[in-house]
């Protein structure tokens, strides 16, 4: 199942979208709640997907993708982290600096908490002067949580999981480098923009694309990222260290999360530009009018062009 939220005609709405982005059909499931988050605050019946399909079959308008915008498919989470969960980007990153692995990325899943209220979808991701200094992507994926969960442990942790999307984590690298020289983690740096999109594809989904282990599930689905059309980053969900199952486990850790949280795994390896260009790959961050593609198979195409305010 591939859920969507959408504005057509002035109009804020969500469903299931049959299809792709471009040739697809949404039906609209608005009546049932005002979001997705509501959905899943509200109705607490068994399986989510299940319950979905059920009242999704035979109701509602169904329109084509074409007819409507595309938003973050969860516009409105109560929280946001953001993982660092990819051993070969913490790797890159830190063999260039010449300095050491942390021990610490072995030990637990760390992750920092960034503003729920920056989220955007697709299209157009509007930014302030400092943020050009040094602006970047980041590829990632994010998990979005279905269900309410505390203290859970990662054998369980994947069945609070609804499903995965897209995750571009923007990044003005000169604010936070200033910021994190008080090794506070990241904030002003971060917190202008997080885009989500175009779909979460629930578990069922992706199912054929599963890796199960002891640690909980992996994905065998290929990630890249393109600027302006030029090929910048590759690489795939199976190869994060870090599941999903254990960032929550230790998120979960006498804290409450609730119905469409959203989790990101942090970027995958070769997925930013401060990596690339701290290896040599490139030399160079974001400008106006740039347009960045990042593509997950089974998740879809999400484009964003930078806009100067």
């Amino acid at each position: 199942m591939r859920i969507v939220s959408f504005t057509r005609d002035g109009r804020s709405s969500w469903g299931i979208l049959a299809g792709d982005q471009l040739e697809g059909e949404i039906t609209d499931l608005g009546d049932l709640a005002p979001s997705l988050r509501g959905f899943l605050e509200r109705d607490r019946h068994g399986s989510v997907t299940d319950r979905l399909a059920e009242l999704a079959e035979g109701r509602g308008e169904v329109v084509p993708v074409g007819a409507v915008t595309l938003g973050s498919p969860i516009p409105d989470p109560w929280t946001v982290r953001d993982a660092y969960a990819f051993r070969q980007h913490v790797e890159a990153g830190n063999r260039a600096r010449g300095v050491e692995m942390p021990p610490v990325f072995d030990e637990i899943p760390v992750f920092y908490m960034t503003n729920p209220r920056g989220i955007t979808g697709p299209g157009p991701v509007r930014v302030r002067p400092m943020h050009l200094d040094m602006l970047d992507f980041e590829l990632e994926i994010a998990a979005v949580i279905g269900r309410e969960c505390r203290d859970v442990s990662a054998r369980e942790a994947d069945e609070y999981i609804l499903g995965y999307t897209i995750m571009n984590d923007w990044s003005a690298r000169a604010l936070q480098r200033q910021e994190m020289q008080m090794a506070l983690g990241p904030m002003k740096g971060k917190d202008f923009a997080t885009s989500l999109g175009p779909w979460i594809a629930t578990r069922d989904e992706l199912a054929p694309r599963r890796i199960d282990s002891p640690e909980g599930e992996r994905y065998d689905l290929a990630m890249t990222a393109t600027v302006n059309g030029v090929p910048t980053s590759a690489g795939n969900f199976a190869d994060i260290t870090w599941t999903f199952a254990q960032i929550l486990e230790r998120a979960s850790y006498g804290c409450t999360l609730g119905p469409g949280d959203v989790i990101g795994s942090g970027t995958v390896g070769t997925g930013c530009y401060l990596e690339l260009n701290l290896t040599g790959v490139t030399n160079r961050w974001l400008e106006p009018g740039d347009e960045v593609v990042l593509e997950v198979e089974g998740l879809g195409r999400l484009a964003n062009t930078v806009i100067a305010t």
